[in-house]
């Protein structure tokens, strides 16, 4: 008995269904407008709240995942409509980011990431105090479980270096991290 190549049922069917014509059969997602729109589905105000029930989001990025939806006037009365209503906040945004990257990354990146996903600047001064408060513990923390003990010569200090740099700490904050402070003596800092 001969042995026929298997296909992917799905990709037959559709071929089927565009070339016989057959609305009906083509799977929901390659259903669209004459714009090129899906032709039904979630309103934007319901996708909006679905994308914020999973995590919170800055109004760019949640403007950015909605206007494949819809018009600019369309997702930017929804995204009013949501402030508005408290769904999104751009404080509760810049807080979840801080509170997500704050064990693992320094001032610089955090606020680099927030500028990014347009947090205003007012927020975004008033994180940097609280963070810089605590960036040289969490330096240390985070230099402690990567590394554990100081370099032994130039090109260990220079990796050491560029890691901490890479996470986004400053360098007074890498040069104190790196001067030798006893591992025992982190607790102090706290």
């Amino acid at each position: 008995m001969p042995k026929w190549p298997s296909r992917s049922k799905t990709a037959c069917a559709t071929a089927w269904a565009s070339r016989h014509g057959s609305a009906a059969a083509l799977p929901k997602s390659l259903k669209t407008n004459d714009d090129g729109k899906p032709a039904s589905g979630p309103s934007l105000k319901a996708r909006a709240v679905g994308y914020l029930s999973r995590r919170e989001h800055s109004r760019v990025e949640l403007g950015r995942k909605l206007s494949r939806f819809g018009e600019e006037d369309e997702v930017r009365a929804v995204l009013d409509s949501l402030e508005k209503e408290g769904w999104l906040s751009t404080q509760r945004y810049a807080q979840s980011v801080v509170h997500r990257l704050a064990a693992k990354q320094g001032t610089l990146r955090i606020l680099r990431e927030l500028r990014q996903h347009g947090v205003a600047d007012a927020q975004i001064s008033e994180l940097r105090s609280n963070l810089q408060a605590t960036e040289l513990a969490r330096a240390r923390e985070v230099w402690r479980k990567r590394f554990g003990q100081l370099p032994a010569d130039a090109g260990q200090r220079a990796k050491q270096v560029r890691f901490l740099m890479s996470r986004g700490f400053g360098q007074d904050t890498i040069r104190q991290v790196l001067r030798g402070v006893d591992i025992d003596d982190l607790d102090d800092f706290d």
